[in-house]
């Protein structure tokens, strides 16, 4: 299992928790169990969100590997130039 903070609006989604407890190995994992289980971050997770993992941040790395101990934090998608 891996703790994922949640961050900004998405918090609200997530019933108010800033972190999340989820058996996920990789990022993809994360994202379809996140909406599984929290059916409210579903319309987010779909517009994109991106997710940081021991301070990288990534955004379409489905396949990016999760340890038990990696910080993991999901923010809104960032945006900009």
């Amino acid at each position: 299992m891996v703790t994922v903070k949640i961050w900004g609006s998405l918090k609200e989604a997530a019933g108010g928790r800033s972190e999340l407890r989820v058996e996920a190995a990789n990022i993809r994992q994360l994202l379809q169990r996140l909406g599984a289980e929290y059916p409210r971050l579903q319309p987010q997770l779909k517009r994109g969100v991106s997710v940081s993992v021991d301070g990288r941040i990534y955004r379409d790395a489905w396949f990016t590997e999760l340890k038990e101990d990696s910080e993991i934090v999901l923010l809104p998608r960032l945006s900009g130039g």
